[in-house]
């Protein structure tokens, strides 16, 4: 795949989806940290956006900037300078308060370490999001073992995570995500501790959680199968988006994706 050079400075609509609105935007995202005399520009400037429903995959070596735009789009961290709209709303003006509000009701994170409390059970951890969010102990139970049904872990709501394999960690952490519908989901390297088999099945469930429950989802990655079921790709570099392709644009080989080597 020839890999482009120019780095986008337009908004990163890539494909026209103008009967979907934009339920994540960026303007001039900038976030740069200072170490004594040392200033590193994590993030130069992007401008994106994303369509309601999308899939898309973000790419980049390491260093590249895709976990510091992952974390700014999610509110984990503040940028330097620019804006991040989520739902047309400017996550820079929202106090604690009411970030932490829409962290816990719009946005749901999938960890490549699953982030799991050792010490509580599955339907426990998949049920803290809903603590915070004020829901009845009832109703959340009740939603939490739905949402294992979903995962397909409804008879292991009571093993705790040392009881289970990676996938089904992964599972739980997945149904935990999904506790306060949200609307994004964000994956940093979902499958990324997972055997192939194991990685495919989740491969599928996100996929079954975009398309029929219509999550938009944002995944850094390298995984090559999870990339050629994306709507769209994002190519970071340097703390820019260097180029965007369209699925039917998406050619990956083994080996090789933007012109970096993987295994």
């Amino acid at each position: 795949m020839e890999e482009s050079t120019t780095t986008s400075t337009a908004p990163a609509t890539g494909r026209p989806d103008e009967e979907k609105p934009v339920i994540i935007r960026t303007r001039d995202l900038k976030k740069h940290y200072i170490m004594g005399e040392v200033t590193t520009k994590a993030l130069r400037g992007i401008d994106s956006e994303v369509h309601r429903g999308e899939f898309i995959s973000i790419l980049g070596p390491s260093g590249s900037g895709k976990s510091t735009f992952f974390n700014m789009i999610g509110g984990l961290d503040s940028p330097t300078a620019g804006r991040v709209f989520i739902d047309e709303v400017d996550v820079a003006q929202l106090n604690a308060v009411e970030l932490a509000f829409l962290r816990c009701r719009k946005i749901g994170y999938i960890f490549q370490t699953y982030n799991l409390v050792q010490y509580m059970t599955c339907i426990e951890n998949v049920t803290v999001p809903m603590a915070f969010a004020g829901v009845d102990p009832d109703e959340a139970r009740e939603r939490g073992m739905r949402l294992l049904d979903l995962v397909g872990l409804k008879e292991r709501w009571f093993h705790k995570p040392i009881e289970m394999s990676g996938g089904q960690q992964q599972r739980t952490a997945i149904a935990r995500s999904m506790a306060n519908n949200p609307m994004i989901l964000l994956c940093d390297e979902p499958t990324g501790n997972l055997d192939l088999k194991t990685g495919q099945e989740i491969h599928e469930l996100l996929v079954r959680l975009n398309k029929e429950h219509g999550v938009t989802i944002l995944c850094v990655t390298h995984d090559h199968r999870l990339i050629k079921l994306s709507d769209r790709i994002f190519w970071i570099r340097d703390g820019g988006i260097e180029r965007i392709a369209e699925q039917h644009e998406i050619q990956v080989e083994t080996g090789a994706i933007g012109g970096e080597e993987h295994e």
